[in-house]
């Protein structure tokens, strides 16, 4: 993870002012910076979405492509999970630092998607035990600013709204041999249903209060962290604890229900967004992922 070197006097202030909830770009705790959010900016993807939140830049892209179905699981499709630390984002993401990040996020997200709620993976089975789609989830680190774990999981629910899949038909001769017929016309898709996709919602606890959405400062400050998945109706999906401090009962009661209130909230104002995106159709005006 990236991390800032702070001088005391500087870690007495950021605390100081979180236990009156004044931050020191002026929110109070539960609130978010600024969250840019961009869908369908790159082409050769099923979907795609660049997410800024602070300073900390994600890209996610997904790529539909067809396999073969676990065997535990003859009737689902699944995710696979890929995660690039760019060494240009942090001092730390160069050689093996960038990698054991890249894996523990790619674990969390597993985790996450890990249970049938998420998504309908059956609608991703084409023919039992035969074919079905796997979505290849690419996450790039571009920049990192602070609560990267919250900046991924947005963007891995944008790209995944963005995401088409061709409709398949499956036929099948006399003689029982199956064929796959992909549909000839780039808009006869599938669109993937995100509304039970989870966010993340990251608690850093400072002094003897928490705050979401830390930046690289405020984790300085912070020994431990509770990672809430939420989903828009506010249900917890998995928590994950993440530092070398910890967390007493009462402080995890609380941030938990803050996670499940600043979730539901987050949610909301993710859906309003991409769905105006959305509406807007072809006419929308790309910024693109190198603008």
């Amino acid at each position: 993870m990236a991390s800032v070197a702070l001088s005391e006097a500087e870690k007495v202030y950021i605390v100081h002012g979180v236990q009156e909830d004044l931050r020191v770009d002026g929110r109070g705790c539960d609130d978010y910076r600024c969250v840019e959010v961009e869908t369908d900016v790159v082409s050769n993807t099923s979907g795609s979405a660049r997410v800024k939140l602070g300073h900390t830049d994600i890209l996610v892209g997904v790529k539909a492509e067809m396999g073969t179905p676990k065997l535990e699981k003859p009737n689902e499709g699944y995710l696979e999970f890929f995660v690039d630390c760019s060494a240009s984002a942090a001092p730390e993401f160069e050689g093996r630092g960038g990698d054991d990040l890249g894996t523990e996020i790619a674990n969390t997200l597993y985790r996450i998607f890990n249970n049938k709620s998420s998504i309908d993976l059956k609608s991703l089975c084409i023919s039992p035990r035969e074919h079905c789609w796997v979505l290849y989830v690419d996450v790039l680190l571009l920049e990192c600013g602070g609560n990267l774990f919250d900046a991924i999981s947005i963007a891995v629910k944008a790209a995944l709204f963005n995401t088409r899949i061709p409709r398949v038909r499956v036929l099948e001769d006399e003689e029982g041999s199956k064929d796959i017929e992909l549909s000839d016309d780039p808009y006869d898709c599938v669109q993937l249903s995100v509304e039970n996709v989870p966010c993340i919602v990251t608690l850093c606890k400072i002094g003897y209060r928490h705050v979401v959405d830390a930046t690289l400062q405020e984790e300085a400050c912070s020994l431990a962290s509770l990672l809430v998945s939420v989903t828009s109706k506010g249900v917890v999906t998995c928590v994950r604890k993440v530092g070398k401090g910890s967390l007493d009962p009462e402080s995890i009661f609380e941030m938990l229900e803050t996670g499940k209130r600043v979730g539901k909230v987050l949610h909301a104002s993710l859906q309003s967004i991409l769905h105006k995106e959305e509406s807007l159709g072809p006419k929308r005006q790309k910024v693109g992922f190198l603008g």
